[in-house]
């Protein structure tokens, strides 16, 4: 018989090419993962990705021995006004109804967050923020968003789109100063910082320069070579995003910033952005610490679990 009590949580951490569940059951100090199954995300069809993660929740109940809620970490947005799903990853999701026909397949609340919401989340609770009174959790990967948590809770927005940070415009006097272009962004948008700080964005400012468009970790060990080209590409991130950060710092003041995401694992990053970003701040603002994150550079699992666990509290 299953035990129906509130003391698991299914987490469902969506992406392009797979979907992983992670089972955990719950007490009043942690999350203890029962179970986890990966599987590849059916893409281009919507019926097929329902019945897809219904089978991976069925076959958690059987693991933790009870029905339990559903946290989703997603990438993309839902549309405020219509509910609708937009996701560039995993098409078949586009303009769906995604929670609800997910709770009426699975019979059970089921909470979506995305995938960078759910990375603070779990740095703000247990991780690497875990006793700050409030911190952002700031994605750098192909990608570049957040979430923001105060108290250990997540705060997305009357539109859920709190911590979009990726999506404000590039400074403009920044622009001018490296030559650079106004790209477009996939969110139909023109300029956004995304396009600059991300994995992809840092490639794009090494081709600027003259460069071969190299990998983000590969730039970073050339410039500590002395080599020009990669130096000025380094340089040029680092100040976009400090001046990115500086508006966070004077925006939500956070007592931590968390990186995550795969520029997450740039040493250079922690040693050289405090100062980057304190150039771009008020004298004598102080600046938060940059951290690593505790649980790895993505982190969304967990992140959907405690996503549900906080919604069954409020």
């Amino acid at each position: 018989m299953m035990n129906t009590d509130m003391h698991g949580y299914h987490c469902i951490d969506i992406g392009g090419s797979k979907i992983e569940l992670v089972a955990f059951r719950a007490d009043a100090l942690a999350l203890h993962e029962v179970y986890r199954e990966r599987i590849a995300t059916p893409g281009h069809d919507f019926a097929l990705f329902v019945a897809s993660i219904t089978a991976l929740v069925e076959r958690g109940d059987a693991a933790l021995g009870m029905r339990a809620p559903v946290g989703i970490g997603l990438p993309g947005i839902a549309d405020p006004a219509s509910g609708r799903q937009l996701s560039s990853n995993v098409p078949a999701l586009n303009g769906r109804l995604v929670a609800p026909a997910l709770e009426q397949a699975l019979q059970r609340p089921v909470v979506i967050g995305n995938d960078c919401q759910c990375f603070a989340l779990s740095e703000a609770q247990g991780g690497a923020a875990a006793d700050a009174p409030s911190m952002f959790g700031a994605i750098l990967g192909t990608g570049a968003g957040g979430g923001y948590c105060a108290g250990g809770r997540l705060h997305r927005g009357l539109n859920g789109f709190a911590g979009e940070w990726g999506h404000w415009s590039a400074p403009a006097h920044l622009l001018a100063q490296y030559g650079l272009p106004v790209l477009d962004c996939p969110c139909g948008r023109r300029g956004c910082l995304e396009r600059y700080v991300s994995g992809p964005g840092m490639s794009m400012l090494h081709r600027h320069f003259g460069g071969d468009g190299a990998e983000p970790m590969i730039l970073a060990a050339r410039a500590a070579m002395d080599d020009p080209v990669a130096a000025s590409t380094v340089a040029a991130h680092l100040d976009l995003l400090a001046h990115a950060f500086s508006n966070l710092v004077l925006s939500l003041d956070p007592h931590v910033i968390v990186l995550g995401g795969g520029l997450s694992q740039l040493p250079h990053l922690y040693r050289d952005l405090p100062d980057a970003v304190r150039r771009h701040l008020f004298a004598g603002a102080q600046v938060p610490p940059i951290l690593p994150p505790r649980f790895g550079d993505a982190g969304g699992a967990r992140g959907a679990a405690l996503l549900a666990r906080q919604h069954i509290a409020s």
